[in-house]
């Protein structure tokens, strides 16, 4: 069986998308990491602990050793600085203001396991904003989509208007990079219950 460790919407309606079937759990994890600690190792430690919380709390409900639970932490890093989810709209707009006209990261780290096994990476997607204007910003701000969104907001919204360019896995940026997590999947044994949607 799979077990989702996600409180995420967004990683769920991924795994559901591309035909997979699975349980929810989403523990409390400390996010908290070593200052210095850099990007593509944050997001693979966050998805460990993640995997850890989600492990100890499906056996305490009941669940079985040999379920497999998936996590994942994602990051928005712009010039080796890490953005994080927002306090509020002030921060959201100076977030969007930053990343206008330039090339950024999202990265995610991926952690599956079971009761005698761990295994994690992480996965990269450069997106490249094109130049916004103060009035898009001041928009997008207003329809409270960036606020609960690493780098302060989501591809698959109007912020896709945002992208020129991207190099990489588009769902990654969403929030699971699911050409990855596919992968390691069927190496543990968990199968899609039905093709993905063309």
């Amino acid at each position: 069986m799979l077990i989702l460790a996600s409180s995420s919407p967004r990683r769920r309606k991924l795994l559901r998308d591309w035909g997979y079937e699975f349980k929810v759990i989403s523990p409390p994890v400390k996010e908290e990491l070593p200052a210095g600690t850099p990007p593509e190792t944050g997001v693979r430690i966050l998805a460990e602990r993640k995997a850890e919380a989600g492990l100890v709390r499906w056996l305490k409900d009941g669940g079985r050793y040999e379920d497999v639970i998936l996590a994942a932490d994602t990051m928005v890093v712009l010039a080796g600085q890490t953005l994080g989810k927002p306090a509020g709209a002030e921060e959201a707009a100076a977030m969007l203001l930053r990343l206008s006209g330039k090339e950024h990261s999202v990265l995610t780290g991926v952690a599956v396991r079971d009761g005698a096994r761990l295994e994690s990476g992480w996965v990269e997607t450069r997106v490249r904003f094109r130049d916004l204007s103060a009035g898009e910003i001041a928009a997008y701000v207003g329809t409270g989509e960036p606020l609960d969104k690493a780098g302060a907001y989501g591809i698959q919204g109007a912020a896709g208007a945002f992208v020129r360019e991207f190099a990489g896995s588009l769902s990654n940026v969403i929030g699971l990079p699911m050409e990855y997590v596919t992968e390691r999947l069927k190496a543990w044994g968990i199968r899609q219950e039905r093709h993905r949607p063309a």
